[in-house]
Parts: structure tokens; C-alpha cells; sequence
């Protein structure tokens, strides 16, 4: 029994993450497939994988040093933080060579970074509330390490491996070779140091003065990391705004419909409404070819790549079928 409840607030809560981060993608929506593939890399292969390597290292250092204490130090503050972050990146690097097409912003990075680092917590969480929190302190035990795993520092791993996926999203969209080649390397930098960061201070702050001190800190970085993504938003919105003007010039969409993509909530207001009237599916596909259309062309302005060029035509294509339908 206390097994499943483990799993459950291991995972279930992740999943509620995990979709808040797929909601704050307001204008070009992710395949679920690809984000729920993302996922499972996190929960099963950088999740287990980081459980074999971290604790073969774990060892080798305490049989070099004779010293638990040592030991538990040098895993938590350096030998984890890379193990992990590398794990997880693997993921996000996959998306970045293999799924081009879908790696179109920031904000994508972003994306398929927190879902991998999501799908890793929920392991990982799973495994402390049970054999940490369980194990050692029956039932305040596991009560206590869910209200510290995913209420105090539930937003964590997203956290760190979001600097990897901002570094290989800012390599996407620039043509420089030296951004391309130092932008992934500090932003998986960075997710490293925050790890490893988080992980020190934990070894050094004790009780809950510690804890309080550890969370604020987590905090203060979140807070400005969700800061960056509202910016980061908003810069979309503007995306579509400058690109989505040439396409109601040219008849494919309507003045109506062009406010509409350019406002995540008027957005969701038109989708709401098309539930009413059957519309629904014309209207979400059209909002998202919307997306990828702006998106595309931003690319093609950015980066010269031609190919997207026939890319660009079938989506004009469709957005013109789709514009009678979709709602306003």
C-alpha cells in the first residue's frame, strides 16, 4: 500500500506539472506524443540510469576515501548534478538534431527540457517518499517528504534543465557558429551549477531554519525563471503579431481571426466557443497552423534555411481552408 502511494504522489503530481507546462505553450502547441516520449526518457532512462551511475561513483568514492560523509558530499554536489543533467539533456539534444521541425523557440527548449526533468522527478520522487520517507518514518514519514518533494522544491529539476534547453533553443535560432557552439555549452553549464548548488546547501543547512533558507533560495529562482517565460510569451505573441499581418493582407484569414491568434487568452476564448458550435476542431488546428506558420517564417527570415519555404506554402494552404471554419 504504501508502495502505490508512493508512486501515486510520485508521479501524479508530475503529471499536473507537466501539464501546466504544456498549457503555457499558448501558440504552437507540442506533439503530445513527442513531449510524452520526453517523459518517459526522464522516468525510466536518465531516471535509471542516474540511480546505477551515481551510486557506482558513490561507491568508488567511499572505498578511495574511507569516509560516508565524503562520499555522500561528493555524489550529491558533484557527481549528480553532472550525471543527471547530462541524462536529461540527452533527451532535449534528440529533440534539437532529430526534430528540428518541432524546435522552434525558446520557449520550446524550454519546453521539452521541463517535460524530461518532469518525467525524471517523478521517479525520483517516488523512490525518496518511500524509502526515505516510509522506510525510515512509517507514514508521517512519507507524508512529510511529499510536502517537501513536491510542494517545497517540486519545481526543481524542470528548473535546472531548463538553462540546457534555452542554450540549444538560442544555437537553433542563430546563424553565428561561436553562439552555436558556446550557447549549449553555458546553458548546460548553468543547469549544472544550479544542481549542484541546490544539492551543497542541502548537505550544509540543517533543520528547518535550513530548510527555510534552501527553499527560499529555490524560490527566488523560480519566480525569475517563470518571469522569463511570461517574457518569453509575450515575445511570441509579438512574433505572430509582426507575421500573421502579410497573411490577412493577402485574404487568408480574416482581421477578426488575426486579433484573435495574436492573444493567447482571445485564443482560448474562440476555442471555448467553437465547443458550442462544432467548430472546435477547425478552430484549434487553425490557431495552431497560426503558430507554426509565424513560427516558420521567422526561421526562414532568421536562418535562410529554403526549406522551409515549401514548408510555408502548405501551411498558407490550409490556413486558407481552415479560415471559413474557424472561430473568431
Amino acid at each position: 500500500m504504501a508502495l502505490l502511494v508512493s508512486l501515486f504522489f510520485g508521479f501524479v503530481p508530475m503529471f499536473l506539472f507537466a501539464y501546466i507546462i504544456y498549457w503555457l505553450d499558448r501558440y504552437e502547441k507540442e506533439p503530445k506524443s513527442l513531449l510524452g516520449a520526453a517523459f518517459f526518457w526522464g522516468a525510466v532512462i536518465a531516471a535509471g540510469g542516474a540511480f546505477i551511475i551515481n551510486t557506482a561513483l558513490g561507491v568508488g568514492v567511499y572505498l578511495f576515501t574511507g569516509s560516508e560523509s565524503a562520499a555522500d558530499l561528493t555524489t550529491g554536489s558533484l557527481i549528480a548534478p553532472v550525471v543527471e543533467e547530462s541524462l536529461k539533456g540527452i533527451a532535449v539534444l534528440i529533440v534539437f538534431f532529430f526534430f528540428r521541425n518541432e524546435f522552434d523557440s525558446i520557449l520550446d527548449g524550454m519546453i521539452y527540457a521541463g517535460i524530461t526533468a518532469l518525467g525524471f522527478a517523478a521517479t525520483e520522487n517516488a523512490f525518496y517518499i518511500y524509502d526515505h520517507g516510509f522506510l525510515d518514518n512509517g507514514w508521517v514519514g512519507l507524508f512529510v517528504l511529499v510536502f517537501i518533494r513536491v510542494i517545497l522544491v517540486g519545481w526543481q529539476h524542470p528548473f535546472y534543465t531548463a538553462f540546457t534547453g534555452i542554450g540549444l533553443a538560442v544555437a537553433r535560432m542563430n546563424r553565428s557558429t561561436l553562439v552555436r557552439i558556446i550557447a549549449p555549452m553555458l546553458g548546460f553549464g548553468m543547469a549544472i551549477f544550479a544542481h549542484a548548488l541546490h544539492n551543497t546547501l542541502s548537505s550544509f543547512l540543517e533543520g528547518l531554519s535550513g530548510l527555510a533558507i534552501g527553499t527560499s533560495l529555490d524560490w527566488i529562482g523560480w519566480f525569475f525563471m517563470l518571469i522569463f517565460v511570461i517574457w518569453v510569451i509575450r515575445r511570441e505573441g509579438a512574433l505572430l503579431a509582426r507575421h500573421l499581418r502579410e497573411e490577412v493582407e493577402a485574404g487568408r484569414m480574416s482581421e477578426a481571426q488575426y486579433r484573435t491568434a495574436i492573444s493567447s487568452w482571445a485564443q482560448m476564448r474562440a476555442r471555448l466557443s467553437a465547443l458550442t458550435s462544432g467548430r472546435y476542431r477547425a478552430t484549434a488546428r487553425f490557431y495552431q497552423v497560426c503558430g507554426e506558420l509565424a513560427h516558420k517564417k521567422e526561421q526562414y527570415s532568421r536562418l535562410a534555411e529554403h526549406e522551409h519555404q515549401v514548408t510555408i506554402e502548405h501551411l498558407r494552404d490550409e490556413l486558407s481552408q481552415l479560415s471559413s471554419a474557424a472561430q473568431a
